[in-house]
């Protein structure tokens, strides 16, 4: 029998093994079992909205109060609210089938009684773009499955022609046209295969340019402009997934590395009836080059494309006759680094006359109003700020909006400012809203849906008329999520600036834990990005992630971000493009100083400091511990890119270069280079599957640590992808391991 004193003390040992960051009970205390495994704060959303009628009407999906797990597509009169639901989740039953349609996503032909529903679909890469289509027709409620004898989730793309008598889509790399009265199907293209794709992209396109829909209805509907990609010559990476079988199976991935081959990109014109394409006689070497964007140029005879070289550093625009193939080099934007696609495609005004433009020529991203034939161009956002993103034009009203925040880079406002250049800009958003303000914008640009969020409170979303910003109502409170939040142990947060060398500010914020006494020392966690792809320090809710941050500060740590230069705040070309072939060594550099500066702060603990981040993030964390370990005590690097040069063509040579031509800058600037200067604590974790930034640089890392007999430790997730959230529990498991590792190597609470 085991003494009731001996029972007392195991219990005793038991409880004191139990980590501080187990399930709480507690409402005033965040846990990783409420953030990642119950979500109660994942909060409310708007989903699927979708203008009607230039702005008269809008339609959404909401949940269905009859059929669980389903929606109903509702449609709203703006101005008076009036609410009708056009289709009821009863209604999607087609004929032999028993369950209703889930309505993943939906596009209604140009005269609105038909819904084209997208359903049943699989990832492809990191979106889910293959799936069903159907086709409802509003007046008789008739239900039309796309496709003929296509398998299940095999259609991308699909949409109506002009005048809704068609139906376009893409199947196994080749393009069919469907006609919706007589069922008829014609096939478009024939040469569709593995290397051979019609109508969508591969990996590095996909990924690096946005571009996955690749063909386009002209005006008229009797004719497709689309890409074609031949992606003969990129090597394969196989991906081994060991677990879903008794034996691995092999994935290949056509995937450039840096300095390798790309696939030849071309665009051609062909009948909606089908026939012969006509190839558009662009110049240059196609693998060499980038088709970036391509659209119809406000007619149905001429299309207008936008073509990068292979360094990215040049940028033109070609008017492409549809008929002959013939181009024309309307305009050439060039930077001695890189630039940036800006939107999705050139915007025409004045009935195709001029366009819209975004570039950086004068040192700030800014608007210019430009002829079609490139001859002359207005500058319309005048000043030394950047515009982040065009997000309407009102063109009876003469007005341009688009988003900005001169004075705070942390922030997002919404602007309006005359299409003729003349006057001043003027902003839109109410003064007294600080934080971050996002617009859907009519397409006659009378009324938006409108976005504000800060740091700590969640997205509210309202109806706002333009130009007045006047709300309509209210669309999304998160009424539930801010009573849980109301309830938290709240955590002081602080943005701020911080001197770096040569007196550069560099933005960031902090996170002080509940009762936090500045005359204790507190061990601190930066999180960092720090590549150009993305900015971690805006004043807008960061969701879970966020709210892990909270956590650890309630549990005893300080945790900060900081922007470097390079990363893609609103503060001029200089400061985006100093980081040229600079990637891990300015960061990092401009990291370490921001973490000294921060560290000489009485209440930071300097004998207490760690690092984390996920891909370009993971990267920066690896560079931080093994550049600057007299800063940084303990690292976490989640999915990281360890060797610049196993990266992809688009990505890695925009900011980098060939490595072929500069081999010294791709090994000066890779964490890897470093791997025998670690003296710390080092946590490396990364999916085995992962796609995007491959499981082999961990595997090349883990040699150079070896062989510099570094001690470290690692967490490989069988067949997870580059977000490691497959599976059941993993992403939860992922933070528990963060966070356990943190909390043993870095010790919690003030002293």
């Amino acid at each position: 029998m085991i003494h009731r004193r001996l029972i007392g003390f195991l219990l005793i040992v038991a409880l004191a093994a139990i980590p501080a960051f187990a399930q709480q009970s507690d409402p005033s205390l965040l846990s990783l079992e409420r953030l990642f495994t119950l979500e109660e704060f994942a909060g409310d959303s708007f989903k699927g909205e979708r203008w009607v009628g230039g702005g008269a009407a809008y339609t959404m999906l909401e949940k269905s109060t009859t059929t669980k797990d389903k929606h109903d597509l509702v449609r709203y009169e703006t101005e008076s609210g009036k609410r009708s639901v056009l289709v009821s989740a009863e209604r999607l039953i087609s004929a032999g089938q028993s369950a209703q349609l889930d309505i993943e996503n939906y596009a209604w032909s140009a005269n609105g009684q038909k819904l084209l529903i997208f359903t049943n679909s699989k990832r492809v890469w990191r979106q889910n773009t293959r799936g069903d289509y159907w086709v409802l027709e509003l007046a008789t409620g008739k239900l039309t499955k796309l496709g003929g004898d296509a398998k299940p989730s095999t259609l991308m793309f699909a949409k109506f022609s002009p005048d809704g008598a068609l139906a376009g889509y893409v199947r196994d790399n080749n393009l069919y046209v469907e006609n919706l009265g007589s069922g008829k199907i014609t096939r478009l293209t024939s040469d569709g295969s593995r290397t051979i794709i019609n109508g969508t992209f591969d990996w590095v396109y996909e990924e690096e340019l946005d571009l996955r829909d690749g063909w386009r209805w002209s005006p008229d509907g009797k004719s497709v402009a689309y890409w074609q990609l031949d992606a003969e010559g990129v090597r394969d990476f196989y991906l081994i997934n060991d677990t879903d079988e008794l034996y691995p199976k092999i994935i290949p991935v056509q995937y450039p590395k840096a300095g390798t081959t790309n696939s030849a990109g071309r665009v051609g014109v062909v009948s909606a009836e089908g026939g012969a394409t006509r190839w558009l006689e662009v110049p240059g070497d196609p693998r060499n080059n980038y088709i970036a964007r391509m659209n119809w140029a406000a007619s149905s005879t001429e299309l207008v494309l936008q073509q990068l070289n292979r360094l990215q550093n040049t940028n033109r625009v070609f008017i492409g006759d549809a008929r002959s193939g013939q181009v024309k080099n309307i305009l050439t934007d060039r930077d001695d680094a890189w630039l940036d696609i800006h939107g999705d495609d050139i915007e025409w005004i004045e009935s195709g006359k001029r366009f819209i433009w975004v570039s950086e020529q004068d040192g700030w991203r800014h608007v210019y109003v430009m002829s079609r034939d490139g001859g002359s161009q207005k500058l319309i956002t005048n000043g030394a700020f950047d515009v982040i993103s065009v997000e309407g034009v009102d063109e009876a009203g003469g007005w341009l909006y688009y988003t900005a925040s001169p004075e705070n880079a942390t922030q997002r406002y919404l602007y309006h400012v005359r299409l003729d250049g003349e006057g001043k800009p003027e902003r839109v958003t109410p003064a007294g809203q600080a934080g971050t303000h996002t617009y859907n914008v009519s397409p006659l640009a009378g009324w938006a849906f409108h976005t504000y969020s800060t740091f700590t409170a969640p997205p509210r979303i309202e109806l706002v008329r333009l130009p007045q910003h006047a709300t309509a109502r209210v669309l999304v409170e998160n009424e539930a999520l801010k009573e849980k939040l109301g309830k938290l142990r709240r955590c002081a947060v602080e943005f701020f600036r911080v001197v770096v060398a040569d007196g550069v500010e560099l933005d960031g914020w902090i996170i002080k834990p509940p009762n936090f006494d500045p005359s204790k020392k507190y061990p601190i966690l930066f999180h960092v990005y720090g590549e150009p792809a993305g900015q971690t320090v805006v004043d807008r809710w960061g969701g879970p992630r966020s709210l892990w941050h909270q956590m650890l500060a309630q549990q005893g740590y300080l945790v900060a971000s900081v922007d470097n230069r390079g990363t893609p705040a609103p503060r001029g070309r200089a400061w985006r493009k100093s980081i040229y072939r600079q990637i891990g060594s300015l960061s990092s550099q401009d990291q370490s100083a921001a973490a000294r500066a921060i560290c000489r702060r009485p209440y930071v603990d300097s004998s207490r400091v760690a690092i984390w981040g996920w891909s370009g993030g993971g990267e920066g964390s690896l560079s931080a511990i093994f550049r600057y370990p007299d800063v940084y005590g303990t690292a976490m690097a989640v999915a990281p890119v360890t060797d610049m040069r196993y990266y992809d063509t688009i990505y890695q040579e925009r900011y980098m270069g060939l490595p072929q031509e500069n081999a010294e800058d791709y090994k000066r600037c890779s964490p890897i280079t470093y791997a025998d200067q670690l003296k710390g604590n080092l946590l490396v974790v990364h999916g085995t599957g992962d796609d995007n930034v491959h499981y082999q640089n961990t595997e090349a890392l883990i040699n150079a640590l070896v062989a510099a007999n570094k001690p470290f430790t690692m967490m490989a997730y069988p067949n997870r992808s580059h977000g490691i959230n497959e599976g059941t529990n993993t992403t939860r498991h992922v933070y528990e391991l963060l966070t356990r590792y943190l909390r043993e190597h870095v010790p919690p609470g003030p002293r």
